[in-house]
C-alpha cells in the first residue's frame, strides 16, 4: 500500500488548544464541503479537482507525451515562456527531481534538454541572455504558455523569441519547434498559433493559472525534461482520494487548512515554509503564489514567506528565534532524499567535527531540522512539519494536490474568493497608462494629475 503524506502539528500546541481545535472542526468541515460539492465562491474555476484523473484517462495526454518525448530526445534547449502559474509549477517540479546543475552538465549525462525560463519578467539583461543560449543551440524548442497571448511579460518575451527563432530555422522550421499551450479556442496566442501552424495544447477554462501545474502548461514541459509525469498525476490522484476524508486523522489538506487558520485566529499572520533541501526552494516560490494569491483579498489573508535551511539559519535564523511573535512554520520533511553522502573521516580533526564521521549527511540534516524545530517552539513559534516519505514523482504529485486542495478549503474558511485574483489587475492598470496604451487615455490623465500630490523630493545628494 502506498503512503500518504501527513502533517504533524503537535508544535502546534499550546499556541492552539485542543479546545479550539475541536471546535473548529465544523467550521473546517463545512468549507471542506463547500468546495466539494462546487457551491462556493469561484466555483467556475474548480476543475484542478478531477484534473489527474482526467488528465490521465485523455487523449490529449497520449499527444503530450509524444511531444515531450520528441523534445526530449532532439531538443538540446527548452525555452518555456511564462509568468506566474505558467512557470512557476514546472520550475518547482523540475528543480526539485532534476540534478541540481542539470543545465551545466551535457547532454550525454542528462539525456535532455537545458530548461530555461523567460517571460516572468520584464529585464532585456535576462532575456539577452536567453537569446544567447538559442543562438549558440543547434536544436532549440520553444514553449510558449499563456492563455490570453496579451500578458504584457511573457509576450514582450515571445515577440523577440519567434523572432530569434525564424531567422536561426527559417518560418518554417521554427513553427515546427514552437508548441503553444493556450486557450481551446480565443485569444491571440490562440490565433497565432493558427496562423502560424504551432502545435498546441490546451490550458482547460475551469482551473486557473496558479492550480495549472497538472495540465498541459506543466505537464508538457516537465515530460520534455524526461521527469515521469504519469507518476506525478498518479501521486496526485491518489491524494485527491484520500483528501475528501472526512476524519481528521486521515486527510492532511483539511488538517493543515484548519491548523493555519486557526493560527490566524490567535494573531499568527505570517507562515513561513520552510525547507531542508536546496532543490525545493521553487517549490516554496509555486507555494507562495498559490496561498498569496488566493488567499490575499479583502483585507484577509495569511502572508507566505519562506527559508531554506540550513542556509538561511546564518541569516534568518536569529530574527525567527527572537523576533516579533506573529510568525509560525510550516516545515517540509522529505524522510529519504534523492541522494546522499556520508562524511569521511579526517585523523587530524582540525575542525573539530570528527565525531561526524561515518554519519551520512541525511543524518545531520535531520538533526538540525529537528534542533531548529525545537528551538524556534520554545522560542514561541508554533510549528507544522508535512512529512514526504520520499522526493520522487509520486510523492511530488500528492503534495502539489495536497496544497491545492488545503488552498481551496483554506480560503472559504477565510471568507474569501479563493480562485479570483482582482488585486493582480492594479498594477496593471497604472503600467499600461504610464506607458500610454491605447483605451487608457483616461487612466493616464487620472495618474498624471495623482503624480502632482504624491510624496516626492526626499532624495540623498
Amino acid at each position: 500500500m502506498e503512503r500518504k503524506i501527513s502533517v504533524d502539528y503537535s508544535f502546534t500546541f499550546p499556541f492552539i488548544t485542543d479546545e479550539q481545535f475541536d471546535a473548529y472542526k465544523d467550521e473546517a468541515l463545512k468549507a471542506m464541503e463547500t468546495l466539494e460539492n462546487g457551491v462556493g465562491a469561484g466555483n467556475d474555476f474548480i476543475g484542478w479537482r478531477s484534473l489527474p484523473t482526467d488528465m490521465l484517462k485523455s487523449e490529449e495526454f497520449k499527444e503530450i507525451l509524444e511531444v515531450g518525448n520528441e523534445i526530449y530526445t532532439k531538443g538540446d534547449l527548452l525555452i518555456c515562456v511564462g509568468i506566474g502559474g505558467s512557470y512557476l509549477g514546472t520550475k518547482a517540479v523540475t528543480e526539485a527531481l532534476l540534478h541540481p546543475f542539470h543545465n551545466a552538465l551535457p547532454k550525454s549525462k542528462t539525456g535532455g534538454p537545458k530548461i530555461l525560463f523567460a517571460g516572468q519578467n520584464i529585464s532585456g539583461s535576462w532575456l539577452k541572455a536567453i537569446i544567447d543560449e538559442i543562438e549558440a543551440t543547434d536544436s532549440v524548442y520553444v514553449n510558449n504558455i499563456s492563455k490570453s497571448g496579451t500578458t504584457t511579460e511573457p509576450s514582450i518575451a515571445f515577440r523577440y523569441i519567434k523572432n530569434v527563432m525564424e531567422k536561426k530555422y527559417g518560418k518554417v522550421e521554427a513553427a515546427k519547434r514552437i508548441i503553444a499551450t493556450t486557450d481551446a479556442k480565443k485569444g491571440a496566442l490562440r490565433k497565432l498559433a493558427t496562423n502560424e501552424g504551432y502545435r498546441t495544447f490546451i490550458i482547460p477554462d475551469d482551473v486557473g493559472g496558479r492550480f495549472s501545474v497538472l495540465t498541459p502548461v506543466g505537464i508538457l514541459p516537465i515530460a520534455a525534461a524526461g521527469i515521469d509525469v504519469k507518476k506525478l498525476l498518479q501521486g496526485a490522484e491518489y491524494a485527491s482520494q484520500y483528501t475528501t476524508e472526512k476524519d481528521f486523522t486521515k486527510n492532511p489538506a483539511l488538517v493543515y487548512a484548519a491548523v493555519r487558520n486557526l493560527l490566524l485566529k490567535n494573531n499568527y499572520h505570517t507562515e513561513i515554509l520552510v525547507n531542508y533541501e536546496p532543490c525545493l526552494h521553487y517549490l516554496s516560490e509555486w507555494w507562495k503564489q498559490l496561498y498569496g494569491e488566493s488567499e490575499g483579498k479583502d483585507g484577509k489573508g495569511i502572508f507566505p514567506a519562506s527559508v531554506d535551511f540550513t542556509t538561511d539559519l546564518h541569516s534568518m535564523g536569529q530574527w525567527i528565534q527572537d523576533g516579533q511573535r506573529f510568525i509560525f512554520e510550516t516545515v517540509l520533511n522529505i524522510e529519504k532524499p534523492l541522494n546522499d553522502l556520508t562524511v569521511v573521516s579526517d585523523p587530524d580533526d582540525l575542525d573539530g567535527l570528527e565525531f561526524l564521521a561515518g554519519k551520512s549527511y541525511d543524518e545531520i540534516n535531520k538533526y538540525a531540522q529537528e534542533g531548529t524545530l525545537i528551538a524556534h517552539y520554545e522560542g514561541k513559534v508554533p510549528n507544522m512539519k508535512i512529512n514526504i516519505p520520499e522526493l520522487n514523482e509520486f510523492y511530488l504529485g500528492q503534495l502539489l494536490y495536497v496544497f491545492e486542495k488545503a488552498c481551496g478549503i483554506s480560503g472559504y474558511l477565510l471568507g474569501v474568493n479563493p480562485f479570483d485574483q482582482p488585486g493582480v489587475e492594479a498594477y496593471k492598470k497604472n503600467m499600461f497608462a504610464l506607458l500610454n496604451k491605447p483605451g487608457y487615455e483616461e487612466q493616464k490623465a487620472t495618474l498624471d494629475e495623482k503624480m502632482k500630490t504624491l510624496p516626492s523630493g526626499k532624495v540623498t545628494e
